[in-house]
């Protein structure tokens, strides 16, 4: 009876296995905080400007590869304000860019859309050092488990001032808190954080509050076809895409004229 009861047991267990998912699509959908400061705009305009954007997007995984893209949007992704002859345009990041990831190789290759311009971005995953922090909770009727993490990076700071936008780049840590599931184990998530825990990962927020990324719906069956590597003429690497974009920001404000404003929210 011993014998029988082990092999019975061994049985479930390669069964609980063989069922976890590995290939599907992931809805998600992102809110970021929108952090503006603009010191010479006309009275009434700063209250129209929105403090937050909500947008959906789809993560789709298998074959040890996953694309991250936006979904379709029922508004435009541009949000336009306009007073006193001041026009203001804020351009949402993200909505454009389309992200390849292979975690056979540890590689990525992102196409971002920079003014109507299209880069090819060549990288490599770098997982962060993760905490686990032995929190639960259900998710899409899904066990997770709580992880959190220091991402230490740079971004650009704008500050409009006497019709002069300033760009700066400043040091960021990030806080990162996620929430991912061993029921399927893939170590895919939203945005740029692919191949970090050793699950999906189901919800995340950056810097208490500032994006917070939330799965909606799963999908256990996708068309892994449009798993595909974007392609372009010349592929730059990360410091390249950066130093390019800088050069384009500050043609386009030597370029600006009237009361014209062009916010990318990079």
């Amino acid at each position: 009876m011993k014998k029988i009861f082990i092999a019975g047991c061994t049985l479930l267990s390669v069964s609980l296995v063989q069922g976890q998912l590995k290939e599907g699509k992931v809805t998600y959908e992102r809110t970021l905080q929108m952090q503006i400061r603009i010191n010479d705009m006309p009275g009434g305009m700063e209250s129209q400007l929105p403090r937050t954007r909500t947008n959906k997007f789809e993560l789709t995984f298998g074959n040890n590869q996953s694309l991250w893209k936006a979904a379709e949007q029922e508004n435009d992704n541009d949000n336009v304000v306009s007073g006193d002859g001041m026009q203001i345009r804020m351009i949402v990041p993200g909505t454009d860019d389309v992200l390849y990831t292979n975690f056979t190789t540890g590689t990525s290759v992102e196409e971002r859309d920079v003014m109507d311009k299209k880069f090819i971005i060549d990288d490599s995953i770098r997982p962060l050092k993760w905490k686990m922090t032995g929190e639960t909770k259900t998710i899409l009727n899904m066990p997770a488990m709580k992880a959190t993490a220091t991402n230490i990076s740079t971004r650009m700071t704008m500050n409009m001032d006497n019709g002069k936008m300033e760009r700066k780049e400043v040091q960021d840590t990030a806080n990162i808190t996620a929430w991912f599931t061993s029921n399927i184990p893939v170590s895919a998530g939203p945005a740029e954080y692919q191949g970090q825990l050793p699950g999906l990962i189901l919800e995340m927020d950056v810097n208490n509050g500032r994006q917070v990324f939330k799965a909606t719906s799963i999908t256990e069956k996708a068309d892994l076809a449009v798993i595909k590597q974007p392609t372009g003429k010349k592929h730059y690497t990360p410091a390249e895409f950066r130093k390019e974009r800088e050069k384009m920001m500050e043609e386009m404000q030597k370029n600006n004229q009237g009361g014209n404003r062009v916010i990318r929210m990079n």
